[in-house]
């Protein structure tokens, strides 16, 4: 059960090393695109290999209920779905466990690659673990450790982490069916949360120390991106940085250009080389680029 990117390696890994897959469940297609649908990456991935698919619009449907029970899965796998109702993950006879994006009980929720990153933390990692009532908090199966680079951002952590993901999934299905697995309940006292994100919460707080602001920014970075308000009012979005070493005498907010190809934004305390930047309605570019016909110190 799985809907993107994030989700295929983990059915490609069960499905190479010799695993029946009885079927895939994962989001209805939406319309869009020019083909005028989209399709989730795991529907792709699924159709590809010939597996059986589901796309159910909701969960409880009598209907869904009744073609899942019909498939006889000893054991649900979910990965970047949704929430299950119990009805759905009481039904193998070997359980449901799931994969999630950080050690937990640290990072619990929809988010965990980015509030990781948005916090400065230097390590995260993946855990499998058996799906009860309580979003993100059954006992963990396995979990595997992962450092996070100074600057990395939450999509180059997410391609790295999808990997090490899988992993994790085969090994803890391979334990699952040799019986030998040994679970540790998590504790509670040491949760953290990280909830969905939305644009509103995207803006960037200049007033915060430049530490604080890189982290802010490559923890957004490629989506939903970070964003703040020029002077002419269009929406900037930044994508990557880096701390300079200093401090600066301009206002949290400004901007400071020390040559044509350059560009630093002012903190609470110290710059931020700007590096990759998207002005609204425009794609995506190397800062240098957008400097050749942006004005960020008279626009």
């Amino acid at each position: 059960m799985g809907t993107p990117d994030f989700a295929v390696p983990s059915l490609e890994i069960l499905a190479d090393n010799g695993y029946e897959i009885a079927g895939v469940v994962t989001v209805a297609d939406k319309p869009g695109g020019r083909m005028g649908i989209m399709e989730s990456p795991v529907k792709k991935c699924a159709v590809a290999r010939g597996i059986p698919l589901l796309q159910p619009l909701k969960l409880k449907d009598p209907a869904f209920l009744e073609a899942l029970a019909a498939l006889k899965a000893d054991l649900q796998v979910v990965v970047a779905f949704r929430m299950l109702p119990e009805v759905v993950w009481r039904m193998p006879g070997l359980g449901t466990l799931n994969l999630h994006g950080s050690l937990l009980p640290k990072y619990r929720g929809a988010a965990p690659i980015n509030h990781a990153i948005m916090n400065g933390e230097k390590e995260t990692g993946v855990t499998t673990f058996f799906l009860q009532h309580e979003i993100d908090t059954g006992d963990i199966i396995q979990q595997r450790r992962m450092d996070i680079g100074p600057d990395e951002t939450a999509g180059e952590l997410h391609d790295r982490m999808m990997l090490m993901g899988a992993q994790v999934v085969l090994e803890t299905v391979n334990a699952i069916r040799d019986g030998v697995v040994v679970t540790m309940p998590q504790p509670d006292a040491e949760a953290t949360h990280a909830p969905k994100i939305f644009h509103e919460t995207c803006e960037i707080n200049c007033t915060q120390p430049a530490a604080a602001v890189h982290n802010f920014i490559r923890g957004l970075s490629p989506w939903p991106g970070a964003w703040m308000r020029l002077k002419d009012g269009k929406q900037f979005k930044i994508f990557r940085t880096r701390v300079l070493e200093g401090a600066s005498d301009a206002p949290p907010g400004t901007f400071v250009q020390q040559q044509k190809c350059t560009l630093q934004l002012s903190t609470g305390s110290g710059l931020v080389d700007i590096l990759e930047v998207q002005l609204e309605g425009k794609k995506k570019l190397p800062v240098k680029e957008l400097l050749n016909g942006y004005d960020f110190l008279g626009g």
